[in-house]
């Protein structure tokens, strides 16, 4: 769930880039990371590279973020990380050419 929400703040903040995904790619991948501290590091990485990205916090627990989406270009960032919910924890990962989705599951 914390994927969507995230999703909805990129397509609310950025909806040039979300609409030429749309249009030219429409894949999605989630993939996982395993702390809050983690994520932080990848949200500072996109922004270091000037990778466009929209974070989502979740208000029932202190506003810690849980999702993050980055814009196409920021998928070289996610290779190494895992699918979200998927088995074997990135055995099957899956590398899209136009966007990478990102979500630390906390449900």
């Amino acid at each position: 769930m914390q994927s969507c929400h995230a999703l909805r703040e990129f397509v609310q903040e950025h909806p040039d880039i979300d609409r030429e995904w749309h249009e030219n790619s429409n894949y999605l991948a989630l993939l996982s990371v395993p702390t809050e501290r983690d994520l932080d590091a990848l949200i500072a990485k996109a922004s270091a590279k000037g990778v466009r990205f929209s974070v989502f916090r979740e208000p029932d627990i202190g506003n810690e973020i849980t999702a993050v989406v980055l814009e196409p270009k920021g998928k070289r960032l996610c290779g190494h990380l895992p699918l979200a919910l998927g088995s074997g924890h990135g055995t099957n990962r899956r590398r899209d050419e136009n966007t990478i989705r990102h979500s630390r599951s906390v449900e």
